[in-house]
């Protein structure tokens, strides 16, 4: 397993980081495919011994289940593991059981180690931009959670790049520790950091960590041109809400795709998972697994890098719209210039 530097904290992670939500999956979190403790034993053993050492979880996958399990699968292996945790943003069974108010980040925190059977989170992150807290209260306290020992740094998730650049700003102003880590959705399906918050991690320094880097499940090749769709899989049909894709591009990405991948007699989810470690910013990318032999066919990935002339031709596929102010057009010389 390919190591690298998170950001500028100095650890090392794995390039492949291990997704938990669907660990003890409760409610929505079932469209992944449960994993049950007997499971989740074997998979995080499998993973650590492949020398996969990150892990991510959030107080908010099935209320609490996820790390209980993912905790006591652990077990005496925990100084092997670099774990990010998040804290919950929803504000729900109570009133105050969510959100970023310094109350619930300091007592999130706390029931999150005592879940985990640990007594520090390596990474700790917002799950979500807090619109009724001021982001000055939430920084003050996780700053707080990191001179106590309970937390090592702090990131982000699904934050725009100015609610980053806000919380970098922030922190810079009043001296305390800042964002180490952004948790973003990122595909060759949806590149749509690469306009602002891509350009605001690389100013900053700020690790990304990309979660559903198979977007959703579409671009593991089981999903195939004139052909019935898969059995067993979260999606019956091509129109899901959430991971939306035009089909007719979706269809040309994945075609590519298996060209590449057969000429390093790889599969379509390596190939998918190497473009994007080809990409600026990215320092790891979180995966969902149903079952162990997923993971192990997942870890092949390393076995390979993709050349850059496979990127372009995958970048060229995959392009954003060329839209103002983010592409603007010259008409001096007709062409279209990146900003």
């Amino acid at each position: 397993m390919r190591m690298r530097f998170l950001g500028k904290t100095g650890l090392q992670v794995s390039e492949l980081c291990l997704g938990t939500a669907n660990f003890g999956a409760e409610g929505v979190y079932l469209q992944s495919g449960e994993i049950t403790q007997k499971d989740a034993d074997y998979i995080v053993a499998t993973a650590l011994d492949s020398g996969l050492n990150f892990f991510n979880t959030a107080e908010r996958y099935s209320y609490g289940r996820a790390e209980q399990f993912f905790g006591k699968a652990l077990g005496a292996r925990r100084k092997e593991a670099i774990i990010i945790d998040k804290i919950n943003p929803a504000r729900k069974p109570g009133p105050n059981d969510g959100g970023l108010s310094r109350q619930h980040i300091i007592e999130g925190c706390n029931a999150s180690l005592k879940r985990l059977g640990t007594d520090y989170i390596d990474i700790y992150e917002m799950h979500e931009f807090d619109t009724c807290t001021p982001l000055e209260s939430s920084l003050r306290a996780m700053d707080d959670l990191v001179s106590q020992g309970k937390v090592r740094y702090f990131g982000c998730s699904n934050f725009t790049a100015w609610q980053l650049m806000k919380g970098m700003s922030i922190s810079e102003k009043n001296g305390w520790d800042k964002f180490v880590t952004l948790e973003s959705m990122y595909s060759l399906c949806n590149r749509w950091l690469e306009l602002e918050v891509i350009p605001a991690c690389l100013e900053k320094e700020v690790a990304l960590l990309v979660w559903s880097p198979l977007h959703g499940g579409y671009l593991t090749g089981k999903y195939r041109r004139n052909k019935p769709l898969p059995s067993g899989t979260r999606f019956n049909n091509l129109d899901d809400k959430f991971w939306p894709v035009d089909q007719e591009k979706f269809f040309n990405i994945i075609d590519e795709l298996d060209l590449i991948a057969k000429d390093h007699q790889a599969s379509v989810s390596q190939a998918a998972l190497n473009y994007l470690l080809c990409k600026p910013a990215v320092d790891s990318l979180i995966i969902g697994i149903r079952t162990v032999n997923q993971l192990k066919e997942n870890l092949k990935f390393a076995d390979w890098k993709m050349s850059a002339a496979e990127v372009d031709r995958l970048d060229k596929l995959s392009d954003l719209p060329k839209e103002y102010p983010y592409f603007v057009y010259d008409p001096e010389y007709d062409i279209w210039v990146k900003h």
